[in-house]
């Protein structure tokens, strides 16, 4: 056979390239997997089905980063003071949220990472593992990827499951679950963001109804929000809409807006909720409930512009490319991080990354659910054993998709925390090839040891 093709289902498919990593997904935690990786010297590709990297955070534009007060790993930084170069703007002196726009930060990811050599095939989705079974050692020894010739393939010694939806583990097989106990998905949004906004009119009305919600009482940047039924100072303004015939009950379930940086009156809008998909695991759902996303969108624009003081010259400005899902499937790791990890604080000889983000539930069936019992200086930590499953020995996987209970990975989802994870994992690739131990088999020990001696990235 030639060597640059393999047989795939009676096909022969061409290899088009062979890496030290491939990472399937090029949101935040697969970026910063990347970067990490190519400034360890490995010949790295992500393989993303858009064409911007970000996943969430750029085209699902879920923006700003939530706070977070732990030590954080070194791309993170990174990626801030790329910002901060080209002028803008991350913090509003009150909160350790980092604020960004959208599009600014998938061009920061994208020159952090290909400057280094790194390479990316966009417009291109998994189709396919193909494993090697040597005994109970399972491995991933090509990829099959539909791109824009058609069918490729591609090989790699490791692998990163950075999708999001655990894709690649569910192509190789690896067990999952998806919901709470009765398999009921966090509910998901699609965000859009507004323009034309006098955001201090706005920030003056808010304030005028005694409304404490935000501590950004001035500066550049502003968020506010209304949950129904939850005693927001909003909540009557949204009645006189659905009064006005403009909005409908499930309109009012989560409104929350926030600045974005560089762009002076400009807001992006973290809703609406999508609640009537109670399971996000088709996309069949996914899309209809894209469809009802659209529907509501252009009523709460017009809501606004109707309505809301300091909206009466704002417009439509994007509506978001993907949908913005919360949680779906959740593989079957080495160990499972699970809620009572959370409150009890828990440390791990492997331990990789710090989280102290609460338990933060957009529930289908009650509204939200938060569980918050850390002050500043608290923390859990999320062991590599999370990280890499029993089930294929070169494959890690990092994002919102790791081995968790359904509660616990309502913390571990925040962009902060996953980027980490990212950065975390790219070390141990490094260290799987310079061992020549299968990224699984690993000693989380010594994954530890050398994270909490990992270099700053270049940029």
């Amino acid at each position: 056979m030639n060597h640059k093709e393999i047989t795939w289902n009676n096909l022969q498919i061409p290899v088009v390239g062979s890496f030290d990593v491939v990472i399937i997904g090029g949101g935040v935690s697969g970026s910063a997997c990347g970067i990490r990786c190519v400034n360890e010297g490995l010949s790295t590709l992500i393989v993303d089905k858009s064409n911007l990297l970000g996943g969430s955070a750029t085209r699902a534009l879920v923006c700003p980063m939530m706070p977070s007060y732990v030590r954080h790993l070194p791309v993170l930084s990174t990626i801030e003071q790329q910002l901060l170069a080209s002028g803008d703007a991350t913090r509003d002196d009150y909160t350790t949220m980092i604020w960004f726009a959208p599009e600014r930060l998938g061009e920061v990811y994208e020159q952090l990472y290909t400057t280094k050599g790194g390479q990316i095939l966009y417009d291109t989705s998994l189709v396919a593992a193909v494993l090697s079974d040597a005994g109970d050692e399972k491995t991933i020894t090509h990829v099959i990827l539909a791109s824009t010739e058609g069918l490729i393939a591609v090989a790699a010694q490791t692998w990163i499951d950075a999708s999001g939806d655990a894709v690649l583990s569910r192509a190789a097989g690896v067990p999952v679950a998806a919901g709470d106990e009765d398999g009921i998905n966090q509910v998901c949004s699609l965000r859009f963001t507004m323009g034309g906004i006098d955001v201090e009119r706005y920030r003056e009305y808010v304030l005028s109804l005694d409304d404490h919600f935000s501590p950004l009482v001035e500066g550049y940047f502003f968020e506010s929000a209304m949950v129904a039924g939850k005693n927001f100072k909003l909540e009557p303004k949204f009645r006189e809409g659905i009064e006005a015939g403009i909005l409908e009950e499930e309109d009012l379930r989560y409104y929350q807006i926030f600045s974005l940086p560089g762009k002076p009156g400009c807001m992006a809008l973290n809703c609406p909720h999508i609640a009537s998909m109670r399971t996000n695991t088709s996309g069949a759902a996914r899309s209809n409930a894209t469809v009802e996303a659209h529907a509501r969108i252009r009523r709460l624009v017009t809501f606004l512009q109707r309505m809301m003081p300091g909206f009466e010259q704002s417009y439509l400005m994007e509506q978001a490319s993907l949908l913005g899902v919360r949680e779906s499937w959740r593989v079957e790791g080495q160990t499972m991080l699970t809620e009572e990890d959370y409150v009890n604080q828990a440390r791990f000889d492997d331990g990789l990354v710090r989280g102290d983000w609460y338990i933060d539930v957009h529930s289908n069936k009650g509204g939200l659910f938060h569980k918050n019992t850390y002050e500043q200086g608290d923390y859990y930590e999320i062991p590599f054993r999370s990280m890499v499953t029993k089930h294929i020995n070169n494959l890690g996987v990092i994002g919102r998709c790791i081995s968790t209970t359904f509660l616990m990975q309502a913390s571990v989802r925040i962009i902060p925390t996953v980027t980490d994870m990212g950065d975390a994992m790219g070390t141990a690739c490094a260290l799987a090839k310079q061992t020549s131990t299968p990224l699984a088999q690993l000693d989380g020990v010594a994954v530890r040891a050398e994270v909490e001696q990992m270099k700053p990235v270049n940029s």
